[in-house]
């Protein structure tokens, strides 16, 4: 008695350090958008946040385009598009998420005009991975 006492004991503090996938993603979000947002990332580009949208297995990242990032409001939005598909492609941090299928999103607002979105993209598995959603 005392020996299974012992062990369900022990095994609690296992139990409760393990989180859902889903946990995970919404805290890595949290602490990523309290430590490092908002934060100059290029000459103008401003990282303001990180969230994750559990509804859609989303992990959403917003951005400010600032100076002439602002006013030339991505010319080439297909090249934007492949340039962040192949940053993502390459990214070995996510892969607990890609392999999961979760999508990843990214909006970029004016600085000028905030309420302005000036290129959106949303990336599934059948972008980063060739499968189906």
């Amino acid at each position: 008695m005392k020996k299974s006492l012992f062990l369900a004991v022990m095994a609690l503090p296992l139990a409760a350090c393990q989180q859902s996938l889903e946990e995970k993603a919404a805290e890595e979000a949290r602490m990523y958008t309290e430590k490092n947002c908002p934060a100059r990332l290029a000459e103008n580009l401003i990282s303001d946040s990180l969230t994750f949208e559990a509804d859609t297995h989303t992990l959403h990242y917003y951005y400010t385009l600032t100076g002439e990032g602002d006013t030339a409001a991505l010319s080439n939005q297909e090249e934007a598009r492949q340039q962040l598909l192949n940053a993502l492609k390459n990214t070995t941090s996510m892969m607990a998420y890609k392999e999961e299928g979760y999508r990843f999103a990214y909006t970029y607002h004016s600085q000028k005009k905030p309420n302005t979105i000036i290129f959106e993209t949303v990336f599934g598995k059948k972008d980063y991975a060739g499968e189906e959603d």
